[in-house]
């Protein structure tokens, strides 16, 4: 039975495209098709504009088994499609004046939390630093959603964090452990693998 386990492991630890560059590029398409299908996922609160999403996980995670600038450049693509109109956002919304809306900032964001992310954690970092940048990853699309948000609303940063992080912590926890646990698993089997 441990045979027939270990080739199952090996054969789901392999690289399906063996070329490093065509496996980037493949991840960073996935990244912005899931990005783009996590953001339906979308759960309307009546007291904010903002919507609870599974976007977050995806822009960390992007950062993480990507790479920084990987990452970076599925986030830069997906918020890139959303502003020429195709329906990637939170309840198929699209298009510039959505960038500039009350939840633009955290897709603006979105990028940067993902470089932020995978610079932190490195490829193979330790657990604590895989933790670390799954965190300031979500704590980089609060500070761009809240700029936004203070700036279209006029509110300042307590009544903006109200409406802006404060629904959504709780949540974003649970994403950031969730992606903790998965990725730590991820490389652990990787290095047991090598």
């Amino acid at each position: 039975m441990s045979t027939l386990t270990d080739t199952l492991r090996a054969r789901a630890l392999s690289p399906v495209i063996e070329d490093q560059r065509s496996r980037l590029a493949f991840g960073v398409v996935a990244f912005v098709l899931i990005t783009a299908f996590s953001a339906q996922v979308a759960i309307r609160l009546p007291w904010t504009p903002v919507p609870v999403t599974l976007q977050p996980l995806l822009v960390v995670l992007a950062g993480v088994l990507l790479g920084a600038r990987a990452g970076t450049a599925a986030m830069v693509a997906y918020v890139t499609v959303g502003a020429l109109g195709a329906p990637v956002f939170a309840h198929g919304g699209a298009g510039l004046p959505w960038l500039l809306g009350p939840t633009g900032g955290y897709l603006l964001a979105a990028p940067a939390a993902a470089f932020v992310a995978g610079a932190v954690s490195g490829r193979d970092g330790t657990p604590v630093r895989l933790l670390a940048g799954l965190s300031l990853g979500v704590v980089t699309m609060y500070v761009g959603g809240l700029a936004q948000l203070m700036a279209i609303t006029g509110l300042g940063p307590a009544e903006a964090a109200v409406l802006g992080v404060v629904p959504f912590m709780a949540g974003d926890v649970t994403k950031i452990l969730l992606a903790f646990f998965g990725v730590h698993a991820l490389r652990r089997a990787r290095r047991q693998e090598s």
